[in-house]
């Protein structure tokens, strides 16, 4: 099959007006919410994510990490908010809805590292303050869609490539945007503080190196201009997949999946819709064999007739979203049953 030129670009979400949602979407009487949380100010740049807590009056609650799509150009958490409504009303999770830094950030000077770092930085956070909010900070599941995906799968994979030496192209290493007080990145590594106990991956990508190969960084990629942005390299003009293909590959799932002897990974489920021409079925099913073949269990499910970017907050939410977030749902519960 021939590669797609950018398999993990989410859709441009175009806000439409649209009818009231029904109460068996979004009820806020089931849930409190917290909005706008700053948990970290990386360059003086606030991150914030939004916690919903279920009223269902339980000791605690596992814990779901939310984060966007958008090619890390384009969206904040607001394109999942549907998605949290509807999980804080249909299930019984804490929902961390999570904004992360864009390469856009900053004049145009934020790297897809330090983006994995704040992945890494909001997980540590969460566990850190999630009992505020009746979180289990013992039972957390990480999720997002397309470039969401992938740093919910670096999470997974990469969780103990961490190091206090911020400079990542010498040691391909990570250091998280929020740490606690007096302890380092080191430290967290060796008491794996970033496990997580369940992973869903929607429609992601995962090989960062491929696809910069083909195209991302330069003005073929049209999230470029949907973000305002001139296109450059996502480590800077000074590098590219050429000739510095370690520092791409460290940003790949695909290339960072642990022998099942060395590491067991968490739990795993796969979304993609059948329709999906960015980030294809077969793309993802390429990378499922990559977990299996390195001795990982995962679930896999094909959305039918349908095509990128379904959870996505839009007019079409609630016509596309609630089967798949039904399926997430029963996947957690079984994995958190089971524990």
């Amino acid at each position: 099959m021939k590669k797609l030129l950018f398999p993990f670009i989410a859709l441009l979400c175009i806000s439409c007006s649209k009818e009231p949602e029904s109460l068996a979407n979004n009820d806020p009487s089931k849930y409190v919410l917290v909005s706008d949380i700053v948990w970290a100010s990386p360059n003086g740049q606030d991150l914030t994510l939004d916690i919903y807590t279920p009223k269902t009056n339980k000791k605690n609650y596992p814990v779901i990490i939310i984060f966007h799509g958008g090619g890390w150009l384009i969206n904040d958490k607001s394109i999942m908010n549907q998605m949290s409504q509807y999980l804080a009303t249909n299930s019984e999770y804490v929902i961390c809805n999570v904004n992360y830094r864009l390469l856009s950030d900053n004049n145009n000077t934020v790297t897809l590292d330090q983006i994995v770092e704040d992945a890494f930085g909001a997980v540590i956070w969460v566990k850190a303050n999630i009992s505020n909010y009746k979180g289990d900070k013992q039972k957390i599941a990480v999720t997002g869609d397309s470039a969401g995906a992938h740093l919910s799968a670096m999470i997974v994979n990469s969780s103990s490539q961490l190091s206090s030496d911020t400079t990542f192209k010498e040691n391909l290493s990570f250091t998280p945007t929020y740490l606690l007080d007096g302890k380092t990145a080191e430290e967290v590594a060796i008491e794996n503080g970033l496990a997580v106990q369940a992973a869903i991956l929607s429609y992601g990508s995962f090989d960062i190196y491929e696809a910069s190969l083909r195209g991302f960084e330069t003005f073929k990629n049209p999230f470029w201009l949907f973000s305002m942005s001139k296109a450059r390299g996502i480590f800077g003009d000074n590098f590219n997949a050429e000739k510095d293909p370690e520092m791409y590959k460290a940003l790949s799932p695909i290339y960072n999946v642990p022998k099942a002897e060395n590491k067991i990974l968490p739990p795993q489920f796969f979304i993609v819709g059948t329709k999906d021409k960015l980030t294809t079925p077969e793309l993802v099913k390429e990378y499922t064999k990559k977990l299996e073949s390195f001795g990982h269990k995962s679930e896999y499910w094909e959305y039918e007739d349908k095509n990128h970017a379904f959870l996505d907050s839009g007019s079409s939410f609630e016509k596309n979203a609630p089967e798949a977030i039904k399926m997430i749902i029963n996947f957690l519960d079984k994995v958190f049953k089971e524990e």
